[in-house]
């Protein structure tokens, strides 16, 4: 595993996943929040997005977290692994509230600078319709493109700690 894709729900624990699973392989971390948002949640511009991630994957080796559907075909063709964790929505929900709580009012490290953290109700729509809107999007593209990265699936904590363990 050289190029690993990170995928799944606002608070699955992308992030953190890929945190622990960078060290352990001594891969460098691409949080994809970080190019994609400027100072003050304000977007990058499709084009721009998508040609930095376009540069991104033609590194030798990464752990790169971040859905961004619109990319996600292209990254997975360069991709040797792809980890979704897909966990049920209403963990997910609780831990973006709790996470919004703590960090609330400070940019979180996974997160580009400027990018505080706050209650945003649309946001939080975003992750409770995360299965049939952003979900359904990734299912399409993992069902209809052509790659060959290795896809695993992984549904709870449990399921995560075993599969690090066995890294």
């Amino acid at each position: 595993m050289k190029k690993i894709l990170v995928i799944g729900c606002c608070g699955a624990g992308k992030s953190t996943f890929s945190k622990q699973l960078s060290d352990q392989l001594g891969l460098p971390i691409i949080h994809l929040d970080k190019v994609y948002w400027k100072p003050n949640w304000v977007e990058t511009p499709k084009e721009e997005f998508e040609k930095k991630v376009a540069e991104l994957i033609q590194r030798d080796s990464y752990v790169m977290d971040g859905n961004y559907s619109s990319t996600l075909a292209i990254r997975l063709k360069e991709a040797d692994t792809l980890v979704y964790l897909d966990y049920p929505i209403w963990l997910c929900f609780w831990r973006v509230i709790k996470r919004i709580i703590k960090h609330h009012g400070t940019t979180r490290p996974d997160m580009a600078a400027g990018c505080h953290e706050h209650f945003d109700f649309s946001f939080l729509h975003y992750v409770i319709a995360f299965k049939w809107i952003a979900g359904t999007r990734i299912e399409k593209i993992l069902k209809n493109e052509d790659y060959s990265a290795n896809v695993i699936r992984l549904c709870s904590d449990e399921a995560v700690s075993v599969f690090l363990q066995s890294v």
